[in-house]
C-alpha cells in the first residue's frame, strides 16, 4: 500500500469507534453479505438508569505555559488538519496554520516561519519524507521542531523518519499528552 493510501485508510477509524463504544459500555458489530455489497454497522449502547454525574476536570497544571508557538499542521486530509488545529490552539493559545500538501507546507515555512511542524507522512505527490528533507535543506531551520504524524509506528518507520530529518515520530491517533510533551521539547527551549 502506498503512503498516499489511495487504496483506503489505515483502519484507525473502526478501532476508534470500537474503543469509544466499549468505553461507554456498548458493543459494535459489522456485517457484510460479501465483497462490493456494502456493510452494516450496529452499535448498541446501554440506557442510562441513574443520574449521570459529570466527570471532574483534571487539576490545572502548576505552571502555566506562557510561550506562544507558531505551529504548522500538514495533513492531506483537510478535515484531520482542521481537527488538529483547534487542539493545538487550546494548548497555550498557539498560532496554528494548516496545509494540505507538501508544496503548501514549504510555502508556509517561508511565509509563516513556524517553530513546530506536525507533518503527515502520507501526503499526495510529495510525501512527508521528501517535505522533511526539503525543510532541513533550508538554511536557518536547525531549531525547527519537526514531528512526523503517521499511522505507522514500527521501528523501520521511526528509522526512516529520523533519516529524513524528523525530530519526533507521533503515531495516529495522537493523544493530548503527546502534544503537551512535544511542546516541552528541548529544541523549543533553544528557540526562545
Amino acid at each position: 500500500q502506498s503512503l498516499e493510501r489511495s487504496q483506503g485508510g489505515l483502519g484507525i477509524g473502526l478501532t476508534l469507534v470500537q474503543n469509544l463504544v466499549q468505553m461507554h459500555g456498548g458493543t459494535v458489530h459489522a456485517f457484510s453479505p460479501g465483497e462490493n455489497q456494502g456493510s452494516t454497522f450496529e452499535i448498541r449502547l446501554p440506557c442510562a438508569t441513574a443520574e449521570v454525574t459529570p466527570l471532574a476536570l483534571p487539576p490545572e497544571p502548576q505552571q502555566q505555559q506562557t510561550e506562544r508557538w507558531r505551529i504548522s499542521v500538514v495533513a492531506d486530509n483537510t478535515k484531520a488538519a482542521k481537527m488538529l488545529a483547534p487542539l493545538h490552539a487550546t494548548l497555550g493559545e498557539h498560532d496554528v496554520r494548516t496545509a494540505s500538501e507538501g508544496r503548501l507546507a514549504l510555502r508556509c515555512l517561508h511565509d509563516f516561519q513556524p517553530q513546530i511542524v506536525l507533518l503527515d507522512i502520507g501526503l499526495p505527490g510529495m510525501d512527508g519524507y521528501e517535505v522533511a528533507r526539503k525543510i532541513r535543506a533550508h538554511d536557518g531551520q536547525e531549531n525547527l521542531l519537526l514531528a512526523a504524524v503517521t499511522g505507522y509506528g514500527q521501528e523501520d518507520d521511526r528509522r526512516r523518519s529520523k533519516e529524513a530529518g524528523f525530530d519526533e515520530h507521533l503515531v495516529k491517533p495522537i493523544a493530548v499528552a503527546e502534544i503537551v510533551k512535544l511542546l516541552q521539547h528541548p529544541k523549543l527551549r533553544v528557540a526562545l
